[in-house]
């Protein structure tokens, strides 16, 4: 991976490239090369997240003072699904610096939506680890904020989203479950199950967790519609 030719792109300077390269290693790819200390992106995933969501929810909060808090959650459940972060990571170009085992890059892994949302996160999570949270939230009002107006995100809600607006006009919520976790860890599927109460509303597959859960979720919609 060439981290000079990316910080170029992105115009966007990287103190510890190390952080940088782990941002964009999928686990197949970790898995094909025992023999390097390499860890895979999925950490950097998980705390990517919560900046993301953070400095979201401070963006609408500042900019969008008209809105409601219900309006407000349903504008950034709107940014941070996985529709949206895949845009965001097609947009810098992520795809191509996506470091990914042969067997997932031959079976289309770059353009796979999980993946790229996944990156996406992780590349903020890196970011917020080596400049902290002001850097990272300079670099989403560069690269993405300017793309966030209201309805420009309506055609990618999430299936989740949807489920949950459907459900909860009688003040209801849905949970998830992964009910389990099949394959080898280069090449992993998970199922993921909706309930409503003690009622189960469906289940999906992916090969993601979050992929699993929003088909389980379009499986619900389709029960209940």
């Amino acid at each position: 991976m060439n981290t000079e030719q990316l910080k170029k792109e992105l115009q966007f300077n990287f103190e510890q490239d190390h952080l940088l390269k782990q941002a964009f290693m999928h686990t197949s790819y970790v898995n094909e090369h025992p023999q390097q200390d390499l860890e895979d992106n999925e950490r950097l995933e998980f705390l990517g997240d919560a900046v993301l969501e953070l400095a979201v929810s401070q963006h609408l909060f500042r900019n969008y003072k008209e809105m409601s808090e219900g309006e407000l959650t349903k504008f950034r459940a709107n940014i941070v699904c996985e529709p949206s972060l895949e845009r965001f990571a097609k947009k810098l170009n992520f795809r191509s610096y996506m470091l990914l085992g042969k067997g997932e890059a031959a079976s289309g892994g770059r353009d796979r939506s999980a993946l790229l949302a996944d990156v996406f996160e992780a590349f903020i999570g890196a970011l917020y680890l080596d400049q902290g949270f002001d850097v990272a939230l300079e670099f989403l009002q560069r690269h993405i904020f300017p793309d966030v107006e209201p309805g420009a995100f309506s055609h990618v809600m999430d299936y989740k989203s949807q489920l949950q607006e459907l459900v909860q006009k009688d003040g209801k919520s849905v949970s998830y479950e992964i009910v389990d976790e099949v394959g080898p860890a280069h090449n992993r599927t998970f199922i993921a199950s909706v309930h409503l109460g003690n009622q189960k509303l469906g289940e999906g597959k992916g090969r993601s967790k979050k992929e699993a859960e929003q088909e389980a979720a379009n499986k619900a919609i389709q029960e209940l519609t």
